[in-house]
């Protein structure tokens, strides 16, 4: 396991490593031509696709700027679960979100960004430590709602340029995953030690002496 959560959290790096080359090429070289070609596009059928890229493209280096800490830290939160999980939880987000963007987005309005997977991420991390019940499950739930509880406003309708609706159903995309995904086997319980009394066993209901 301790492999899989090292795989995990140097995957995010590589996520977020990723988005930022893009958006160096996307602003200096191309000149936003990275964004119109992945970013997501509500109510048009032929970007459906783009759910799965658009995360990783940003208005600006001021937009990837802002993502980047969060993103850091609520992923590698997620990867303490291990590598599957946190794949798994990522393609849930990314779809949840981004079905959420290109339905009730104004027809033809071009969303990118990765906060629907911020969202996404804080929201699986809170209703994990109610699902798993683990004490260091909880305990990252409680530390994620001191110190990024404020996030839920985001879901709420913004000002013009920022997508709550990749924020209210990456959020929701985050409790999905949480919930369904397996939990964590628990390690397995050896049985109770054979004690002997006397020649006879181990007692047979009563207690020995």
């Amino acid at each position: 396991m301790t492999q899989s959560r090292i795989r995990a959290a140097l995957t995010v790096v590589v996520f977020t490593a990723a988005m930022w080359i893009f958006e160096f090429v996307d602003f200096f070289l191309l000149g936003g031509t990275l964004d119109l070609l992945f970013g997501l596009r509500s109510w048009v059928v032929s970007d459906l696709w783009s759910v799965f890229t658009a995360p990783f493209m940003h208005a600006n280096l001021a937009h990837l700027g802002a993502n980047t800490v969060p993103l850091l830290v609520l992923g590698s939160l997620v990867a303490f679960s291990g590598l599957s999980r946190f794949v798994w939880a990522s393609i849930i987000i990314a779809v949840v979100s981004g079905a959420g963007v290109w339905l009730f987005s104004i027809p033809g309005a071009l969303t990118v960004g990765a906060s629907g997977l911020i969202f996404g991420y804080f929201g699986y991390l809170v209703l994990r430590g109610i699902v798993e019940r683990r004490t260091i499950d909880i305990v990252i739930m409680i530390c994620v709602v001191l110190f990024y509880g404020g996030l839920i406003f985001g879901v709420l309708p913004q000002g013009q340029g920022i997508s709550w609706q990749a924020h209210l159903f990456g959020f929701l995309g985050g409790l999905l995953a949480a919930y369904f995904l397996p939990r964590r086997a628990d390690r397995r319980r050896l049985p109770p030690e054979n004690r002997g009394y006397g020649p006879y066993g181990p007692s047979q209901g009563y207690p020995g002496y």
